[in-house]
């Protein structure tokens, strides 16, 4: 942008704007931050944001929106910045009164989307307020207690009242690190705003608790694709959680989110793109919730064909990367991104299983035995998931050049497979397969040689000592011999 005439401070946010604008919405933090920006410089200078963010709203005021949801409301907060105080009739404004929940899978949208309807709110009405509360601290969503704590008393201050979105965006976003700090809590009950008693109560019983959940595969025999969508009915299985309590104290639009989530309920809102990685930080320390709400989007990448299913890649390294504990919805969600069709989401797949495994919080058994069980559903493509999890183990084919040289993520996909085999094998001899996959037990040796594992996996013995020199058994071997070795 031009920038003439700009302070320096604005001038910086009209650019991060236009950036994020142009792109696809940037990072958690960038998100964030230019959000915050608006908000403290709307409080300072209104006139002088206006005139910076100017160019940016020119830019696409035609036809041509932006390309993801996350940019497309940081350009309604930006044009609702720049309209006069007033321009707008309250009642052609988004949010409000006439809001009607249709489906627990837009959960996190709806939180999400309700947050910068209060902003656009705010700026359209000139209501100021020091800063946004539920800005992160930390770069996968999470807000710190102390942080909260700080930001509303300089609200005291102020003498200004939190919004209801922003405030329940953040206790949601924080309290789930464990005990809150002495000294925090003190604080907190000191806060003289009619908020106070609330966000202390909530960071000491340690924010939104855990929900309890199931693990459940649609019901019937495995269909083939249909006609109409190719999805393939009864070869999934998805993830519900409970009902969780505390949702009156919070907007209404929020409630889904608390509601217990029936997996096997479809919808018609499945496939519209709610995948982004700001869904995963609506709830940082519950990523459970927000993929077992997703699951049957993400499984759309892998047994739907069309360019519709792709898109949403950002959102399984952004779940990786929640503070919360994964669990069986967020291994299933990593199951199906690694044998997705788009290329981008199953790379996706393979950063977030290796970024999981980086913070020790992958379960392999748990995933390798998910794989197997969607592979013998009909679910995954056995060659998809084979090459996303050699790409994650950055191990070469066998007898390729460079054949395990680069063995660091062989550690990381062995468990995967040594929980993967045993029911893939067994399904090739009871008939359910019709043959055995010699790539998969290749990078099976693989991985076992670079990551020195030792010991027996079942049914790679019975397929070794078979007589023969087919591919399958050759690897058998090969893979039987490396974890015998001394």
């Amino acid at each position: 942008m031009d920038g003439k005439g700009v302070p320096a401070g604005l001038a910086a946010v009209a650019d991060s704007a236009a950036e994020l604008i142009c792109g696809d919405g940037g990072s958690v933090r960038a998100y964030e931050e230019l959000l915050d920006a608006v908000v403290r410089r709307a409080g300072r200078d209104r006139v002088g944001l206006a005139e910076a963010l100017r160019p940016v709203a020119d830019h696409w005021s035609g036809l041509h929106r932006p390309r993801t949801r996350a940019a497309q409301r940081l350009l309604a907060v930006v044009r609702a910045a720049v309209q006069p105080v007033g321009a707008e009739p309250r009642a052609a404004r988004a949010g409000g009164g006439d809001w009607l929940e249709t489906c627990q899978h837009e959960a996190a949208r709806l939180v999400i989307d309700e947050r910068v309807a209060e902003v656009c709110g705010w700026l359209r009405d000139g209501v100021t307020v020091p800063m946004l509360l539920a800005a992160p601290s930390r770069a996968g969503g999470a807000v710190d207690p102390r942080d909260l704590v700080m930001r509303l008393t300089e609200y005291e201050r102020a003498g200004a009242r939190p919004g209801p979105a922003d405030l329940g965006q953040a206790l949601l976003r924080c309290g789930g690190g464990g005990p809150v700090d002495c000294e925090v809590l003190r604080a907190a009950a000191e806060l003289t705003l009619p908020e106070g008693p609330r966000v202390a109560a909530w960071l000491r019983q340690g924010g939104l608790p855990r929900p309890e959940w199931t693990v459940e595969q649609e019901p019937g025999p495995p269909q083939p694709p249909s006609r109409r969508r190719g999805a393939r009915v009864g070869r999934r299985v998805l993830v519900g959680t409970g009902e969780l309590p505390g949702r009156g104290d919070f907007p209404r639009t929020f409630w889904p989110l608390f509601r217990r989530f029936e997996p096997l309920i479809g919808c018609r809102h499945l496939l519209l793109g709610h995948r982004e990685r700001h869904a995963a930080a609506v709830l940082p320390w519950h990523p459970e919730i927000v993929a077992a709400r997703m699951l049957a989007e993400v499984a759309g990448t892998a047994d739907q064909d069309g360019p519709g299913n792709a898109g949403g890649a950002e959102f399984l390294p952004a779940l990786a990367a929640s503070e919360g504990p994964p669990g069986p919805a967020v291994h299933l969600a990593l199951a199906y991104g690694l044998g997705a069709g788009p290329d981008a989401d199953r790379e996706a797949a393979a950063a977030a299983l290796t970024a999981l495994a980086a913070r020790d919080r992958l379960d392999g058994a748990l995933l390798g035995g998910e794989l197997a069980r969607l592979v013998l559903l009909g679910t995954l493509r056995l060659p998809v998931v084979t090459e996303s999890l050699r790409a994650a183990a950055g191990t070469a084919s066998a007898g390729a050049a460079g054949s395990g040289a680069a063995g660091g993520g062989a550690g990381v996909v062995w468990p995967v497979l040594a929980a993967a085999l045993p029911g893939l094998l067994a399904a090739v001899r009871a008939g359910a397969l019709p043959r055995h996959h010699p790539p998969l037990l290749s990078l099976a040796a693989d991985c076992a040689r670079d990551s020195g594992a030792r010991g027996t996996v079942v049914g790679v013995e019975e397929l070794a000592g078979r007589p023969g020199s087919s591919q399958a058994v050759r690897e058998a071997r090969r893979l039987r011999n490396t974890l015998a070795a001394a």
